[in-house]
């Protein structure tokens, strides 16, 4: 490659590829195009979607089931303002995305130009970290630096900002600006133009990265010691695990084996579900509530006490409080622990199970009180699975659906009620091996979150389960899994309502006004689309259509199944604020 064709855009992918870039997420834009191009060049894996949003939530779910870095690029203007609901989820989820933006051209700011507005107000309190690259030699070193500060410490996503004109090559900027050697115009202002143009691409040495202090991840030896001893010293202790003691895919299996070594009755949440399966005698998933009311030592790995934990308020004062968290803020929100450790928990747990010196059989009781509640529920469950009204019970669906599940099966959650109903029932089927939103909540993560899984895990089963009002968000994506030959499941719980809204709703309020939807024939738009659409609506065909949805996708070829379903009250009373 000639200097002259050499361009921003290539620096931009040159960096991308030291860092094990394998996939590139974007929606087209000409303030991006270079990097695109670039990125193809060098073999990274563009895969363009058709909303912004989507290549976020895409490039999310590839730092989460891998240690590869997830990297979006996005056009300047709506293009970062349809984002930011991703960005936003990331940083409250503790996913180090990175986040590449056009911009518009350095001489042009503030005057009016395409879609220039203040980007940087409206991201910078969505990310850990902002940069403008202002010369084309401090590209490279304004994305190390990138790189870095979104993996140290309390992971988040970063933003960097390219204006157009140091992407494209530096003999086309001219012409662009007008300064040709037959270019009439003010001389005065060709002078400007041209010191400002030697300026931007002048000195083509780097600059070199500014390496960030990282924060210290590593437990205090006297924290590991006091825990152990207050582990040891318990009769009803619990463990709750969460995903921020899942950021390194490669310490998984050891944390894995760490927990189990403890053998302390153990809880798993948001990316930590499949981390211990239903043989692991220690693993429980119903009555979490009531355990932690029961027990005399609670241990949070990467846990905080939010709305997820009631704030603190279902686990009595007197219960003593292991918190372990990367995060300050998170060690003491709500509530101070007997003993906050501020550092890595999976590095902590495994440092713990070191020393640890108590024996499962100390707590054989306790698990045996906890198992038999379990059971309780599980059979409190199955008959709830045996009531219907003419349509698809969903917690029989869900089920069933759950005894299809091979062992090599991504589970993707979008959605509300359907959803949540989801989470008792089925069970991922290894560690990483689930995605849902995280604290945020957010609706239309699914489409995002299933080309992250289906790029890291091609051979693998990827299934969202959607509700019926999350399906809207990202259908049009079918369109995107079937160009990029990127085939998943969907089931869509279509109930014709935003259920999880309705029920609270109009419990308290007496009326259902804008939570009513129809049952929509979603399975027709994913043909619309290049996919296979499935329609549900009678236990008969439930079999069938199960084995169908997995021939299909494994033939190649996305599938939606929209089920149509009863109303239960399998969540009657569940609201979250």
């Amino acid at each position: 490659m000639s200097e002259s064709s050499y361009h921003g855009g290539h620096k931009v992918a040159d960096v991308l590829l030291r860092h094990g870039t394998d996939h590139l997420f974007t929606l087209c834009g000409s303030h991006i195009s270079p990097i695109l191009v670039a990125a193809k060049e060098k073999n990274i894996r563009v895969i363009d979607v058709r909303h912004e949003v989507t290549a976020v939530f895409a490039a999310d779910a590839v730092t989460r089931l891998s240690d590869k870095p997830g990297v979006a690029a996005i056009t300047a203007g709506p293009g970062l303002t349809n984002a930011l609901t991703a960005v936003k989820n990331a940083q409250m989820a503790q996913s180090p995305v990175i986040l590449l933006g056009g911009a518009t051209a350095t001489a042009l700011k503030g005057k009016g130009a395409l879609q220039d507005i203040d980007q940087m107000a409206l991201v910078k309190p969505h990310v850990k970290w902002t940069a403008t690259v202002k010369r084309y030699r401090d590209i490279e070193a304004i994305l190390e630096k990138a790189f870095a500060i979104a993996y140290a410490g309390i992971p988040g996503p970063v933003f960097i900002e390219f204006p157009v004109d140091l992407l494209y090559p530096e003999s086309f900027v001219r012409s662009w600006y007008g300064l040709t050697s037959d270019s009439e115009g003010n001389s005065i202002e060709k002078m400007y133009m041209n010191w400002h143009l030697n300026r931007l691409f002048g000195d083509r040495i780097p600059s070199d990265p500014i390496a960030p202090k990282l924060p210290y991840s590593h437990p205090r030896q006297d924290h590991i010691q006091n825990a152990a001893r207050m582990i040891e010293s318990a009769k009803r202790p619990v463990l709750l695990v969460s995903s921020q003691a899942m950021l390194s895919s490669e310490a998984v299996p050891s944390l894995r084996e760490a927990v189990l070594k403890l053998a302390i009755p153990t809880y798993l949440s948001g990316a930590a579900r499949g981390l211990l399966n239903t043989h692991d005698s220690i693993f429980l998933r119903q009555q979490r509530s009531d355990a932690l009311k029961q027990a005399d030592l609670v241990v949070l790995a990467g846990a905080p006490f939010d709305f997820r934990l009631s704030y603190g308020r279902k686990i009595p004062r007197t219960t003593t409080v292991i918190s372990i968290n990367r995060s300050k803020h998170d060690l003491n929100l709500n509530r101070k622990p007997a003993l906050g450790i501020l550092a890595d928990p999976a590095v902590t747990i495994l440092s713990i199970a070191d020393i640890c010196n108590k024996i499962s059989s100390g707590w054989e009781d306790w698990l045996t009180s906890l198992k038999e509640a379990e059971q309780e529920r599980e059979k409190e469950i199955e008959q709830q699975a045996g009531d219907s009204t003419g349509n698809l019970n969903p917690v029989a669906l869900l089920k069933k659906l759950d005894s299809h599940l091979s062992d090599n099966t991504v589970l993707v959650a979008d959605g509300g009620d359907f959803v949540a109903t989801a989470s008792y029932i089925i069970s991922p089927r290894g560690p990483l091996a689930w995605l849902d939103p995280g604290p945020f909540g957010t609706l239309g993560v699914g489409a995002g979150f299933a080309l992250g899984a289906k790029v890291c895990r091609p051979d693998s089963d990827v299934w969202i389960i959607y509700g019926d009002g999350s399906v809207a968000y990202s259908l049009a994506e079918f369109d995107t899994f079937t160009r990029h030959k990127l085939p998943v499941i969907a089931l869509v719980g279509n109930d014709a309502g935003w259920t999880q809204i309705t029920r609270n709703q109009v419990n308290i309020l007496e009326d259902d006004v804008g939570t009513t939807l129809t049952h929509t024939d979603y399975h027709t738009v994913a043909d619309g689309y290049g996919g296979k659409g499935l329609l549900l609506d009678s236990d008969k065909s439930l079999e069938k259509v199960l084995n169908e949805s997995l021939e299909v996708s494994r033939g190649g070829q996305s599938v939606l199944i929209n089920a149509i379903l009863d109303k239960t009250d399998f969540r009657d009373g569940s609201i979250s604020i």
